[in-house]
């Protein structure tokens, strides 16, 4: 059972669609040892926005539990799902601290694609980070990880996610999740804006496109040495959607 540092010294929220975290935060559990996960100042500061006390808040991408760590910390309830089991071990790991709480946390296996064990129309928050296609992948190919799955049909994948995400939120709540673009061959693959119009096509509106600016990236010094003619993606974006 960890004791810890229940939030960031000095913190306020952001109030612009630009974001930039130099500091990735490590208070409570949080570090950066998982790859690819976001920083804490990510889901602190949309679920303060988003979500009162007791809301439910559910992240289907769990991946480290960097999502309901916070929700626990923030007296949000919180469901995180994941189709990785060494993903719902980690954050089971790392939710195990002590801090004087009402909130109601659950983790459980499964599939972003298919959330039948969830009500319709029971959360009230959906705060993520999925993988970014099969840029990185997360596992040994476990049946249904998306991060094995190639651009094209990363986006068909994507809409089961964006339908069982209206179907599970109640009217007017809002679904946010961060996402970046990617890079094939020298191109630019708009992996963040199709993600985002998925969504709009499922029936969501868009409320905000925060701009997040990258730091840290493990792939930066790699990219540097060798000689390129492109720029480096620095920037991942946040999506706010409502969902109607």
């Amino acid at each position: 059972m960890f004791f810890i540092r229940e939030g960031p010294e000095n913190f306020k929220l952001e109030e612009s669609t630009i974001w930039s975290f130099p500091e990735r935060g490590k208070w409570a559990t949080h570090s950066g040892k998982y790859r690819g996960n976001w920083s804490p100042y990510i889901p602190r500061n949309l679920i303060l926005r988003y979500t009162k006390e007791n809301d439910w808040v559910l992240d289907q991408f769990l991946g480290s539990g960097t999502t309901l760590i916070e929700a626990k910390l923030l007296e949000r309830n919180a469901i995180g799902i994941d189709v990785n089991s060494d993903a719902i071990k980690l954050s089971n790991y790392n939710l195990n601290f002590s801090i004087q709480t009402s909130s109601k946390i659950f983790t459980r296996q499964g599939n972003a694609r298919d959330l039948s064990f969830v009500k319709n129309d029971s959360i009230d928050m959906i705060c993520t980070h999925p993988p970014y296609a099969d840029i990185i992948e997360y596992s040994d190919n476990i049946p249904g990880d998306m991060s094995h799955l190639p651009y094209d049909d990363f986006l068909l994948a994507m809409k089961d996610v964006a339908v069982e995400a209206n179907r599970v939120l109640k009217k007017s709540a809002v679904c946010a999740f961060m996402i970046g673009d990617i890079r094939e061959k020298g191109y630019v693959c708009p992996l963040g804006m199709n993600s985002m119009n998925v969504f709009l096509e499922s029936g969501f509106k868009l409320k905000e496109i925060i701009i997040k600016e990258q730091h840290n990236c493990r792939a930066t010094e790699y990219w540097q040495k060798k000689k390129k003619n492109f720029l480096m993606l620095a920037h991942e974006y946040i999506f706010v959607l409502e969902n109607l």
